[in-house]
């Protein structure tokens, strides 16, 4: 078994025993595997372990990758998420190619996406939330997230499904769970008027304990499943 295959069942275990720590319903928690900058190789490896859902930050890499696998993995199913910041001259790539979107915080980029998601099944999509108020970060106030939910929900090729968040980095735990528990509550007031969203992408390696506690249903793992990265010159 490969190293990466082994940090995928280490991860897996860890989720699961978080599952049964917080009551939570066993295998209520997806991993997602973030495989920005790895090579094909990395990804067959996780494939092999039976990974099936991966996300990518960059949109021509992503779009190769999926290429790839749909040529010589075609029988294998796979779903492909775009967790990066979304720019408008990309937005066919994604909508053309990818099953899920989670940083959908513009009401332009929900519209260009609908609008290019053509003769394919609605995609599947995440509103990003700003829960730490972060300039450098990406994501929409607390405040417009119900107005860009409306738009979303009444476009016929794209699916609300739920938030995504990338919180403020911090250590202790207390903080990481309260950042968590503002897009639950987030959430549960979406589920009011939108029965389907079903779905909370929060969670990284440092502060997945926290997520899942506070009802993450997708936690975001990259570098502890393929190693650290090495970015490219050109990312896009």
């Amino acid at each position: 078994m490969s190293t990466i295959q082994n940090n995928i069942e280490h991860i897996k275990g860890l989720i699961r025993t978080a599952e049964e720590k917080f009551s939570r319903q066993p295998h209520s928690v997806q991993l997602l595997a973030v495989s920005k900058t790895k090579p094909i190789e990395a990804l067959e490896q996780a494939i092999a372990s039976g990974q099936r859902q991966f996300g990518e930050n960059y949109v021509q890499e992503g779009v190769d990758k999926i290429h790839h696998f749909n040529e010589h993995y075609n029988q294998t199913e796979l779903e492909w998420h775009f967790i990066g910041p979304i720019q408008s001259n990309k937005t066919r790539l994604i909508a053309e190619n990818f099953d899920w979107v989670h940083s959908i915080d513009r009401e332009k980029i929900a519209q260009r996406l609908n609008d290019q998601r053509i003769n394919l099944a609605p995609l599947q999509v995440l509103i990003q939330v700003n829960t730490s108020g972060e300039a450098s970060k990406s994501g929409i106030d607390h405040a417009q997230t119900f107005a860009l939910a409306q738009l979303i929900n009444d476009l016929p090729n794209l699916t609300l499904r739920g938030l995504m968040s990338i919180p403020e980095n911090v250590s202790d735990y207390a903080s990481q769970l309260a950042a968590f528990e503002h897009l639950k509550n987030l959430q549960l007031q979406l589920q009011q008027h939108y029965p389907q969203v079903d779905t909370l992408s929060m969670g990284m390696s440092g502060d997945m304990q926290a997520a899942i506690e506070a009802g993450s249903t997708m936690v975001r793992i990259g570098t502890a499943i393929f190693g650290e990265r090495h970015y490219p010159t050109a990312k896009e």
